[in-house]
C-alpha cells in the first residue's frame, strides 16, 4: 500500500525522523525507505540497537504511538500515478487482488478509499501476521486466503523487505522505484520506474 498505492512514505519518514529526534537519534531516508513494510515496532528496536542506545518494548510502544499520531495530523492522501487506474484495470480483467501491508487494519482501512478496499479480495495487514516483512509470512498468509499456489500469482512491491518477503514466499516479484532506486530493488525480477512503464513492458498486463 505505502508507496505502491498511497504515497504516504514522505509523511512516514517526517514523523519518524521527529520522534527519533527526541530520543537523540538521527534517522535517514535510508534508515526508513529500506524498512518500508515491516512491523514499527521491529523498525524501531533495529534502529534503537544500530545506534546503539537502550530499548525495551516500553519505549519502542510509546514511540509507535507518538509516530502514528504525529503521522495522523500531518499526512495527505496522494497517490503513487497510476496506482488507481492500474488496480481497477486489473479487476476488469478477472485478476484477484491481494493487499499485503505492514500497516494495521485500522490504519489502512482509514488511509485507502472504500471504493479502492473493496477492490482488493484479501487483505493482509500488520496486524494480522505474527510475523511482518521481511518474512514470509504475510504473502503466504495471502496467497491461502486467495487459495492460490505461488506459481499463479505476481507481487508488486517498492522497497526491500517487501521484496524479500515475497521472494521468501516463492513468488515472481515486480518492483517499482516509487521509494527507492533501482539499487534498492534488485532482489526482484524485475524492476520499473512506474506503473506506465511496467504495463508497456509486462505481457500479461499490457491492455
Amino acid at each position: 500500500m505505502d508507496g505502491v498505492i498511497t504515497d504516504t512514505m514522505p509523511y512516514h519518514f517526517r514523523a519518524w525522523e521527529t520522534v527519533f529526534a527526541s530520543q537523540g537519534i538521527t534517522a535517514s531516508h535510508e534508515d526508513i525507505y529500506k524498512r518500508e513494510g515491516q512491523k514499527g515496532l521491529d523498525s524501531v528496536r533495529e534502529l534503537f540497537a544500530e545506534k546503539k542506545k537502550f530499548y525495551t518494548d516500553t519505549i519502542g510502544k510509546g514511540l509507535l504511538g507518538q509516530k502514528e499520531r504525529l503521522f495522523k495530523r500531518i499526512f495527505k492522501l496522494k497517490f503513487i500515478p497510476g496506482s488507481r487506474l492500474f488496480i481497477k484495470k486489473s479487476v476488469a480483467r478477472g485478476f484477484k487482488l491481494a493487499l499485503v501491508t505492514g500497516t494495521s487494519r485500522h490504519e489502512a482501512q482509514k488511509l485507502l478509499p472504500k471504493g479502492l478496499w473493496d477492490c482488493f479480495d484479501v487483505t493482509v495487514c500488520g496486524s494480522d501476521v505474527q510475523n511482518g516483512k521481511p518474512h514470509p509470512e504475510p504473502y503466504l498468509k495471502a496467497l491461502a486466503k486467495l487459495k492460490v499456489d505461488p506459481q499463479e500469482a505476481v507481487v508488486f512491491e517498492n522497497a526491500p523487505f517487501g521484496i524479500r518477503s515475497a521472494k521468501a514466499a516463492g513468488l515472481f516479484c515486480l518492483a517499482l522505484e516509487t521509494s527507492l532506486p533501482a539499487s534498492y530493488l534488485t532482489g526482484a525480477d524485475a524492476i520499473f520506474t512506474s506503473f506506465k512503464q511496467m504495463e508497456s513492458k509486462v505481457k500479461f498486463l499490457k491492455s
